[in-house]
């Protein structure tokens, strides 16, 4: 098969869909892999490691005219109109939150596989993992930064000083990138409290965490209260597929003290706080009723060398399916895989999508 790896386009997105050592997996399997001039350039990768690998350097028609297609955003509308009937992408979607690309996608009649979506055999999401991690953990260091004077915070220091309290950061949601987020501000010694819907997820929180940081249920009235005293708040909750939750409303905001800090790594899917709008590393802060917000849509980027490794650790297996069976064949042997689809043919095929878009979606199998 013809596999094509373009180069990144969005603002400040150094990661790249495959690495060399991939490239190189998938030719010793029999296919053909075609790498966009300087796709790599951002971590490391040259357009030598690749040709050594034995990938083709081309340019951008021929790197979006693959059979299979790899990249790690969602295409912008240029990049949707390449696609055609019969041809296979394979990326993060978050379409939920990007209509004009799911109906671009749509118009394309190409079938579109979404990293976010996809499930192992136990429901998890393993293609999403590394990078909530990484969101997770940058999401403290973001948070951090922003609570500085200089950069439109408070001045509070998270973790403090002997005779001075820390500073308190709320996690709204406890799965793999709230977990990540409450582990780095505990470990700068934050006062963290984490809120969760599941009480057992609770549960296993309250275990690991073992005193480092309050637990709590995300009811309304908690969420309200512990938002209106916090320095940091990090918004991590995640619907696969849909529409994040709304946590925290505007009159919520309003509550909070000048200077404090929300940083919403539910942005890609529409933002889990209300006053949330999508923001670039090159802008990646603005302030609503005296609160700074940190809403970048593609969070990872600002490490791309360590994002980039970590996904195409969970990827390349994927990949690899997707070339040597085809996704029919593919999706049958692995129903979570399955679960990526998002759209083929001209339907959106995820219902949680579907749902989002207010379209008429399918189960494609």
């Amino acid at each position: 098969m013809r596999i094509g790896v373009p180069k990144e386009t969005k603002t400040r997105e150094y990661r790249v869909g495959l690495t060399p050592d991939g490239v190189a997996e998938l030719i010793a399997e029999g296919h053909e892999v075609r790498v966009e001039r300087d796709a790599g350039g951002g971590v490391g990768f040259s357009n030598d490691h690749y040709s050594r690998a034995g990938a083709h350097i081309v340019g951008t028609a021929d790197a979006f005219s693959a059979e299979l297609v790899v990249k790690v955003k969602e295409p912008n509308l240029e990049e949707c109109a390449r696609f055609k009937p019969g041809q296979m992408l394979f990326t993060y979607l978050h379409l939920a939150a990007a209509e004009p690309q799911a109906r671009a996608l749509m118009r394309s009649g190409v079938t579109a596989v979404a990293y976010e979506t996809v499930e192992d055999a136990a429901g998890r999401l393993p293609l999403l993992a590394p990078m909530s991690e990484v969101a997770g953990r940058l999401s403290v260091q973001a948070g951090a930064h922003a609570l500085q004077k200089y950069a439109g915070g408070k001045g509070v220091l998270l973790g403090g000083v002997p005779g001075v309290a820390p500073g308190k950061v709320v996690v709204l949601g406890g799965g793999m990138a709230g977990t990540n987020a409450a582990q780095i501000a505990a470990g700068m010694q934050a006062d963290v409290t984490i809120l969760d819907k599941s009480i057992d997820r609770l549960r296993t929180l309250s275990s690991e965490f073992a005193g480092r940081a309050k637990v709590l249920m995300a009811s309304r009235e908690n969420v309200a209260a512990h938002v209106q005293s916090a320095d940091l708040v990090i918004g991590a909750a995640l619907v696969p597929g849909a529409s994040a939750p709304r946590l925290v409303d505007r009159r919520m905001v309003a509550d909070m003290t000048d200077g404090s800090v929300l940083v919403d790594i539910s942005i890609d899917q529409g933002g889990c706080f209300e006053t949330s709008r999508p923001t670039t590393h090159d802008d990646p802060t603005y302030i609503v009723d005296g609160v700074v917000h940190y809403c970048v849509t593609n969070m990872p980027a600002a490490v791309a060398r360590t994002s980039t490794l970590a996904l195409a650790n969970v990827t390349l297996p994927y990949v690899t399916q997707l070339a040597n069976l085809g996704w029919r064949r593919a999706f049958a042997d692995d129903k979570g895989f399955g679960r990526g689809l998002n759209v083929h043919a001209g339907q959106v095929c995820h219902p949680a999508v579907a749902a989002a878009l207010g379209v008429s979606g399918v189960i494609a199998a």
